[in-house]
């Protein structure tokens, strides 16, 4: 008997006049005698009043092949050719290709998922705007999307969670979802809400960053000397339920303005310090081409701005978005980096890593800042597969971030002491480059922490006891006489040629005035900085 595996339908009466009005779905056993198919056109046509009228075929696979695919996953590993290991490995991690389950909207008919081999023509759900329009956003159509039923109970609590904080899961991400075990999918507890994020702790904070008491214009946080973060989206291609800017989601979805955007522009124009831009929201991505490439191109013509950078998650929620055309536009504007966020291994699907080769083949340097997150990651050997993938695939491991202070985050945060754990469980242990630095986002605005293990044991006049990752304790002879032959840290009175291009004289700030000659003083009280000076300006105007 043959079975119909995978099927393109629209409604009845309805013929689609592109393959952007098609809605995918997939069918698991369709009995040959419940549908007739047209060969010629491709057509298939059930019997048994089933609403869709018009389908193109997929693919269709016997009994027989299914089984032997089957056999082929669950087989033994070593017997298996290289190419045969690759396809397991990647479905035993991922589950998924481009689609790997997915179930039936329509109401007569049943939700039951099928493996797909991933080897379709879907343009239709490659398309990212197909996939922005069809975002899920309630729960009847998670379930029905899902075949995953909620209590009543539940139901009711999960409904609470989404009037305080939306949901918003694009369909690719849905279906990487491991439906028979969601409750533990690390895929399932970044994307679905959790009833918990009503909880409010003490520690909770609306702002916890203080990126808007850092904010001199609307969309500019002006928090370290030479750098600023410039929002230019509201829109994300899904709410992450572990964003650190929840007190955002459920903002009406909207792009700022160009006058908006130049408002961000001109504080930067007439900052000079700027050097480096971070262009994050919302994601950058969301934006048009045009848009984006208009950003970039006003900020490259400011003399100052050295660098761009764009935070994005779309290469994990939505790869699709990364096309041939906005990778060639952004290719024309270098040097940008870009910093995406993958949390876990299962989001470096196919898909994903298409995404990136795109960009790393353009030569844009590519990072990224995990999140460490409460029975997702928070494990040493997840997040050194995580790491060892990113490598794999030309990006930095860039940070680890503790998960910060914001509203309804407490059941996603860990110890610090965990993230000290995965980190001495690290260093060593792997590749230098393949290694995170951990960080805490300090509360109110205090910027980055880096956290490691300790390595020095103790510290003498002259000598230094440290201990390796192994635990070999060790020590380093430090000169009995030191003399700074080439700088006392005077810089106000260097006379030194220093062979540097665009060399600028610089003042001793904040700790630095502790270890500078020139500063007589032997207490630094932190009350003058430029950041709270600009915060207090802020607060002035």
């Amino acid at each position: 008997m043959k079975t119909l595996t995978k099927y393109y339908g629209t409604n009845e009466g309805e013929t689609p006049d592109t393959l952007q009005d098609l809605v995918p779905k997939f069918i698991k056993k369709v009995p040959e005698e419940e549908w007739n198919y047209n060969p010629d056109k491709g057509e298939v046509f059930f019997k048994k009043g089933v609403p869709e009228k018009y389908f193109t075929i997929e693919n269709i696979k016997t009994e027989e092949e299914l089984l032997k695919e089957e056999a082929l996953l669950e087989g033994n590993k070593e017997k298996l050719t290289h190419e045969e290991r690759t396809v397991k490995e990647d479905l035993s991690t991922l589950r998924y290709r481009d689609i790997k389950y997915m179930k039936l909207i329509k109401e007569k008919q049943k939700a039951i998922t099928k493996k797909s081999d991933g080897q379709a023509n879907l343009s239709d759900w490659k398309d990212y705007r197909w996939q922005l329009k069809h975002t899920i956003k309630d729960i009847d159509i998670f379930e029905e999307l899902t075949g995953i039923k909620f209590e009543k109970k539940e139901r009711r609590q999960l409904k609470k969670t989404i009037a305080k904080f939306p949901m918003s899961i694009t369909p690719y991400y849905l279906s990487l979802i491991d439906i028979d075990n969601y409750k533990k999918d690390p895929i399932f507890k970044q994307s679905f809400p959790d009833s918990r994020e009503t909880i409010i702790t003490k520690c909770d904070i609306k702002d916890p960053l203080a990126e808007d008491m850092d904010s001199p214009v609307p969309g500019i946080t002006h928090r370290y000397p030479d750098r600023v973060l410039f929002l230019v989206s509201n829109v994300c291609a899904m709410y992450c339920r572990h964003c650190t800017r929840k007190r955002k989601v459920g903002d009406v979805d909207s792009i700022p303005s160009k006058s908006e955007i130049m408002k961000g522009i001109k504080y930067i124009k007439d900052t000079p310090v700027v050097r480096d831009v971070l262009l994050s929201g919302g994601d950058p991505f969301m934006l048009s081409d045009d848009y984006l490439d208009w950003i970039l191109t006003e900020l490259q013509k400011i003399p100052h701005v050295e660098v761009i950078r764009i935070g994005t998650r779309v290469p994990a929620t939505l790869p699709y978005r990364i096309t041939d055309n906005l990778v060639k536009m952004l290719k024309k504007h270098q040097p940008i980096w870009i910093n995406m966020q993958f949390n876990h291994p299962q989001e470096l699907t196919v898909p994903a890593k298409e995404s990136i080769k795109k960009l790393a083949d353009t030569g844009i340097p590519l990072g990224n800042q995990s999140v460490l997150l409460a029975g997702i990651n928070d494990c040493p050997r997840i997040m050194k597969s995580l790491l060892h993938k990113l490598a794999q695939n030309r990006i930095n491991p860039y940070y680890m971030y503790q998960c910060d202070l914001s509203e309804g985050l407490s059941h996603f945060r860990t110890p610090i002491g965990k993230g000290i754990e995965i980190m001495e469980n690290l260093i060593g242990h792997t590749s230098g480059f393949a290694i995170p630095r951990y960080v805490v986002d300090a509360p109110n605005g205090g910027g980055k922490i880096p956290l490691t293990p300790n390595y020095i044991v103790s510290w003498g006049t002259n000598k230094v006891v440290l201990r390796n990752y192994e635990g070999v304790i060790t020590n380093y002879k430090e000169p009995d006489s030191y003399q700074e032959y080439f700088c006392d840290r005077n810089c106000q009175e260097c006379n030194l040629q220093l062979n540097i291009d665009g060399a600028k004289e610089s003042k001793s700030a904040n700790i630095a005035k502790l270890l500078s000659y020139s500063d007589k003083r032997s207490t630094l009280t932190p009350k003058d900085t430029e950041r709270i000076k600009r915060r207090n300006n802020n607060r002035g105007k």
